[in-house]
Parts: C-alpha cells; sequence; structure tokens
C-alpha cells in the first residue's frame, strides 16, 4: 500500500501529493495522512473521485484516509451547471473574494454584496460557477444573510466552491452550511476551464 504523509502541509499540497502518486505509480491502496481538517475534507473528496473507496480514522491529531480502487479509475467529471446550457452558452465564473463589495463604508459594502448574490440568478445558464475566498467564506455559515440564496443556486445546480484553507483560517470549517469545501488547484482548475472569470 501506498502511504504519503502529508502532514504540516496545507490545501492544495496533500491533493497535489496524492495526485501525483496515483498518476505516477497507480497503487489500488493508498494512505494519506493529514493534520487539518480542511486537507482531510479535499484528499477523501479527490480519492472518491478517481474511483477509490475511503475509510477515515483518527490518530490523535492525525487524519489518516486509507483509499482502495476496485478496477479502472473513474474519471472526475464537471459537475453539473447552474441551468440547462445552451449551445454555445459561455461558462462564467464569478470569484468573490470578500463578504463585501467595494471600498469605502463597510456596512454599505455588505448591503452590496447582498445585492448581488441575490441579482446572480439573472446570469441564467451563463453563471457555471461561484468560488468563495477569504472573507467570502463568510457568506456560507449560519448567520449570512445570504445563505438561503446561495442554497437556492445550489439547488438549481450552480456548483459553489468555498476554500478549506480560508475557512479553516476563520474557524468555520464546521459552521459551513452551502457548497464544496474545495482548495486553490480545484479553483485554478475551474479558472483554466471557464470562458470567462469575474473577479469581486
Amino acid at each position: 500500500m501506498k502511504e504519503i504523509d502529508a502532514r504540516g502541509l496545507s490545501c492544495p499540497e496533500p491533493v497535489l501529493l496524492t495526485m501525483g502518486a496515483i498518476q505516477k505509480e497507480k497503487p489500488g491502496r493508498v494512505r494519506v495522512i493529514v493534520d487539518n481538517p480542511a486537507s482531510r475534507e479535499n484528499v477523501q473528496r479527490y480519492l472518491e473521485s478517481q474511483g477509490f473507496t475511503t475509510e477515515l480514522s483518527v490518530n490523535g491529531p492525525d487524519y489518516l484516509i486509507t483509499g482502495e480502487r476496485h478496477g479502472a479509475a473513474v474519471p472526475e467529471s464537471e459537475p453539473a451547471p447552474a441551468a440547462p446550457r445552451t449551445e454555445g452558452s459561455p461558462k462564467t465564473l464569478v470569484l468573490c473574494a470578500t463578504n463585501r463589495l467595494g471600498s469605502g463604508d463597510e456596512e454599505l459594502g455588505k448591503k452590496l454584496m447582498v445585492n448581488f448574490i441575490r441579482t446572480l440568478k439573472e446570469m441564467g445558464p451563463d453563471l457555471w460557477r461561484l468560488v468563495l475566498l477569504n472573507s467570502g467564506v463568510r457568506l456560507t455559515v449560519a448567520d449570512s444573510p445570504v445563505l438561503d440564496d446561495l442554497r437556492t443556486l445550489e439547488q438549481d445546480g450552480l456548483t459553489i466552491l468555498v476554500c478549506g484553507t480560508c475557512l479553516d483560517h476563520y474557524q468555520l470549517l464546521e459552521a459551513k452550511q452551502v457548497g464544496t469545501t474545495t482548495n486553490m488547484l480545484d479553483i485554478v482548475t475551474a479558472m483554466q476551464l471557464a470562458d470567462k472569470v469575474i473577479t469581486l
């Protein structure tokens, strides 16, 4: 069994190490050791996307993710778009690195962000991904004024990617109510696949 010690590393490094080992050595079984919840979730999700069944165990401060692959790898597929896509419809990624819009008055900025999130649905099928970074991850917790709006967007098929390192930094990993906890590798890949990136 291939063992990868990724303790002391923050995302996306544990995922990158796991990816490299899987692609190079093609092991049937792999064990990845990490020491933070964001890496645990991201590594486990990555292994499962590659056709591994996973088991999680805890040893003190460490998380041990054991993956076993049965048969051929399952290629990672793109999540569903926000709405039925039409031929030639551009894929737009909105990257939100803040919980407020613009600079100046903080309360005004928060109100503007609420209005922005509530208006996103007007993009229709062009809206393909919403990425939340830094303080933008605060929009996904229980007291967020746009939590219901984000849930509706997700239920309608929009993929919402929420930075795991950012959640961990703000101690909100367990408080997240909507979206998929992700890492910088997934975010960069999504940006590459997008036809257009809007950054706030």
